[in-house]
């Protein structure tokens, strides 16, 4: 089997495992990545394939639809690539890469795995979370999980370890500076700093008209 009709089986089966996801996480979400992924390899000396399907399987369980299960992702898709005939040493990189990939994972110490390839598609993932895209999902999930919108008097907690984020029910508004907006300072690679540079500058200029608006000012 050729590496693009591995790829070519992996998007399929991702879209089906996807049908249903919610709207900031499903299909589109995927395609997104894995397009940014293959823009930002082209400037860096990485394993395409490896790049390619941890782009593609990523989010295939996130384990904030699983009940804070990490587990279900790496699994699903270590299942997936062996059925696939993947070699076992691109397997266990992918696996690597589901693991440690989230923004969770990086304010957990005790991870220590790197590699261009996971660098490459942390940071495709993350540039989806910033610019009109990111902002259309902060607020597409904050409506899917009913959280408020904004609340003054709850301040931004810039001092969560994993477990705290990961179990924080703060108002959305809270995200962009919990999480978006710090961003842009822990992109890995050349062009994803450069990218993440505008989308992060766009992300500024609709908080400050957001807050223009809650105060009755414009």
């Amino acid at each position: 089997m050729t590496d693009q009709q591995t790829i070519n089986n992996t998007i399929t089966f991702v879209k089906r495992e996807l049908k249903n996801a919610e709207g900031g996480h499903d299909w589109f979400h995927i395609e997104r990545v894995y397009k940014n992924a293959l823009l930002i390899s082209k400037n860096e000396q990485v394993d395409t394939l490896v790049v390619a399907l941890g782009a593609l399987l990523h989010d295939i369980a996130d384990s904030k639809f699983h009940n804070g299960d990490e587990t279900i992702g790496p699994k699903m898709s270590r299942a997936f690539l062996l059925k696939e005939n993947v070699d076992s040493k691109n397997i266990e990189h992918v696996v690597k890469i589901i693991e440690n990939i989230s923004y969770s994972s990086s304010l957990d110490p005790s991870k220590s795995f790197t590699s261009p390839e996971l660098d490459v598609v942390q940071d495709a993932d993350r540039l989806d979370a910033l610019g009109a895209v990111g902002i259309a999902r902060t607020f597409n999930y904050g409506g899917f999980k009913n959280r408020v919108l904004y609340d003054p008097e709850i301040k931004p907690d810039l001092n969560m370890d994993k477990e705290t984020y990961k179990k924080t029910d703060t108002p959305t508004i809270n995200h962009f500076y919990e999480k978006l907006l710090l961003l842009k300072d822990k992109m890995n690679t050349k062009t994803g700093k450069q990218i993440a540079e505008q989308r992060h500058k766009f992300m500024e200029e609709f908080l400050d008209q957001f807050n223009a608006e809650w105060e009755g000012k414009r």
